[in-house]
């Protein structure tokens, strides 16, 4: 391979974060492609190259051709996961790929998020640039994921598609279900707060301890030369 090809080939892995990713778009078309340059440009190097291109698709379609039915993590770009998602299961229908590929999941759970002196529940991704997919790998069902638009690739162990383990499902099915919402904090033990509400409104203080699961925060404020512990509202502190 000449180095302008290599250097190509490195602008094109630069695009992608996991370097699996990197493994899998080279290992379904960029390799094949060179082929032909290798031709061109340096006859001695033909049949090495296409004996190595051959045997890289060999690989490719045995360790795809599982058979076996689990969840599988396909990375995207971060702010596409939605979308992914829809035309995902958009293409699922139009090529008739039911029978393959069952269910696209992008993990969410509910936060409390406090803002402005308002509390409100909201929905947050689990894992941002991630979504999951219940699938059957095969070469039909893994060209129709992977060439979804926005989807970078399949999380696995070089090209090799790797299953999510059971346990890591169902940890993931109940962080989802959980039906009481955690709170998205702002601070941290040791930062500066200043007391929005209450009797003590107006004056500065230390957090001390954070209770999320009751949405309470411990704190000292300096009056009349002591330190005093108060234990107040999220909604009642703000971050100075």
């Amino acid at each position: 391979m000449s180095k302008d090809e290599q250097v190509d080939q490195t602008k094109e892995t630069e695009k992608e974060t996991p370097d699996e990713v990197a493994e899998l778009e080279e290992a379904t078309g960029g390799e094949l492609e060179n082929v032909d340059e290798v031709k061109e440009n340096k006859p001695e190097a033909k049949d090495k190259a296409e004996k190595q291109a051959e045997a890289d698709e060999e690989e490719i379609k045995t360790q795809k051709q599982t058979g076996e039915r689990g969840w599988y993590v396909i990375h995207t770009y971060s702010g596409y996961e939605e979308q992914v998602s829809d035309q995902l299961k958009q293409r699922i229908e139009s090529l008739g790929m039911e029978d393959k590929i069952f269910q696209v999941l992008v993990p969410k759970e509910k936060q409390i998020e406090i803002k402005n002196g308002k509390r409100r529940t909201v929905e947050k991704r689990i894992f941002p640039g991630y979504v999951m997919v219940e699938m059957i790998v095969t070469d039909d069902s893994w060209y129709v994921v992977r060439n979804t638009p926005n989807v970078t690739g399949f999380i696995g162990l070089g090209v090799r598609p790797t299953p999510m383990m059971p346990e890591e499902i169902d940890r993931i099915k109940k962080r989802m279900g959980v039906e009481e919402p955690k709170y998205k904090i702002e601070f941290r033990p040791g930062d500066l707060v200043r007391i929005v509400d209450g009797p003590l409104k107006g004056f500065e203080a230390k957090v001390t301890d954070i209770d999320e699961d009751k949405g309470k925060v411990k704190i000292l404020v300096s009056m009349f030369g002591r330190e005093t512990p108060v234990s107040l509202d999220f909604l009642q502190v703000k971050k100075v």
